[in-house]
């Protein structure tokens, strides 16, 4: 077993003791609806201002819409405490 610990492990283990207490979840979530190139400049854009690593950053979910538009939502740590 490894010892070693990172970010985003440590963001792991405290959501999951947040949510046992009973508090609300700690992410928080934006929902975007763009083009498709526009959509992907903006998960790029999340990307870098709000590294995985730090805030746990990832696309919760997305899907095609009509238009060839992208409606995507990311779901991120509010800080990287």
């Amino acid at each position: 077993m490894s010892t070693i610990r990172r970010p985003a492990d440590i963001a792991r283990r405290a959501a999951k003791i947040l949510a046992a207490k009973g508090r609300e979840d700690p992410f928080r979530r934006e929902t975007f609806a763009l083009p498709r190139e526009a959509a992907r400049e903006k998960a790029r854009e999340m990307f870098r201002r709000f590294p995985k690593a730090a805030y746990m950053t990832e696309i919760e979910s997305w899907r095609v819409l009509p238009g060839d538009r992208i409606e995507f939502t990311v779901r991120r740590l509010p800080s990287a405490d």
